[in-house]
C-alpha cells in the first residue's frame, strides 16, 4: 500500500529523540529499526515522518507466507501479454520515499534477505528475473522496519547481519501525562474522564503471567475511550477494547474481568453510560 503525503499530518507525540533520529537516519540514507510492543506508536512514527519528510509512503504488512517476489515484483498476465509489475520495496526504491516493512520477522527468510544490498553503502536492488538489473535507489528513499522483540521467539528473530544494517530507535509505552494527551487528541475525551482507563491499562503492564503475551497498548486505551465518547459505560468500553481482545484463557480472562470491575467502581458515571465529572 502506497500514501501520498497529506496537508495534515499524522498526530504523533514525541517521547524522546525519536523523531530527530529518525529524520538524521533519513537524510543519511540509513535504514531504521524500529522496536517496540505492539500498539505502543511504530507505525503512527513512520506515517507521521514520512509526511514531515513529504515522501511517499508504501507500507508492507509482513506476514509468514511473504516471499521476495512480493516485495520485488513478479511477471504477471495481463491482456494476453506478460509483463512484470514492480513490488513495493521495488517501486519506493526506483521513486523514492520510505518502505514500511511492517513486523518484519514474519516475513520468510528471502524477503529479509532482500533488503541487504539496499541497507548498506551499495543502496541497490538486483532484479535477477529482469536479466539481474540492478536499480540505483533514487535520492530520499528509505527502508524501515519494525518488530516486537517481547513476542518474538527465537525461531523468529532478525540475524544480527540484517540488524547491523539499521540505526535501531526503541519505542516504549508513554508515561502516565503523555498517554493521556495522545488519547484526549485522538478522541476527544478529556483527560480526567479517561485516567482510570490509563490506570487500568498501566496495571496490566506491570501483569506477568505466562498467558499473556501481550498488554494493554495505547491503541487499546484509545479505542476504549472512543467508545465512551460513543455512551459505553466504563467497564464495557474497557472489557471491549482492552481486556476482552488479550485472551482467551479462562482464569486469565476472570482476572481480567475482576481487575477492570475494580477501576470501574472508581468511575461514576452519568445517565446514557457518560463518566460524571463530579468525582
Amino acid at each position: 500500500m502506497s500514501t501520498a503525503p497529506t496537508m495534515t499530518s499524522p498526530i504523533y507525540h514525541s517521547a524522546g529523540n525519536e523523531v530527530s533520529v529518525f529524520a538524521a537516519a533519513w537524510r543519511r540514507g540509513l535504514a531504521v529499526m524500529l522496536k517496540g510492543p505492539t500498539g505502543c506508536g511504530k507505525t503512527r512514527l513512520v506515517e507521521h515522518m514520512a509526511d514531515r519528510l513529504d515522501v511517499t509512503l508504501h507500507t508492507v504488512s509482513c506476514h509468514e507466507d511473504m516471499t521476495a517476489s512480493d516485495l520485488l515484483g513478479r511477471f504477471l498476465l495481463r491482456g494476453g501479454d506478460t509483463v512484470w509489475v514492480d513490488g513495493p520495496l521495488t517501486r519506493a526504491a526506483r521513486e523514492g520515499g520510505i518502505c514500511y516493512l511492517d513486523e518484519v520477522v514474519e516475513a520468510r527468510a528471502d524477503a529479509v534477505v532482500a533488503i541487504h544490498s539496499l541497507t548498506d553503502h551499495r543502496r541497490e536492488l538486483n532484479l535477477e528475473r529482469l536479466g539481474g538489473q540492478r536499480i540505483q535507489a533514487a535520492p530520499g528513499f528509505q527502508l524501515v522496519v519494525s518488530y516486537n522483540p517481547g513476542y518474538q521467539s527465537i525461531l523468529k528473530d532478525l540475524k544480527p547481519s540484517t540488524r547491523q544494517r539499521m540505526v535501531a530507535i526503541e519505542l516504549d509505552f508513554p508515561t502516565f501525562e503523555l498517554e493521556q494527551k495522545i488519547v484526549t487528541d485522538e478522541t476527544g475525551m478529556p483527560g480526567e474522564e479517561i485516567g482510570d482507563l490509563l490506570r487500568l491499562a498501566q496495571a496490566i503492564r506491570r501483569i506477568e503471567h505466562p498467558g499473556l503475551r501481550e498488554v494493554a497498548s495505547t491503541r487499546t486505551v484509545v479505542a476504549a475511550a472512543g467508545l465512551m465518547a460513543e455512551g459505553l459505560d466504563f467497564e464495557a468500553a474497557a472489557h471491549t477494547a482492552i481486556t476482552g481482545p488479550l485472551s482467551d484463557d479462562p482464569e486469565l480472562r476472570d482476572g481480567l474481568r475482576g481487575l477492570v470491575r475494580e477501576f470501574a467502581h472508581r468511575t461514576p458515571t452519568e445517565p446514557g453510560g457518560r463518566p460524571s465529572r463530579n468525582r
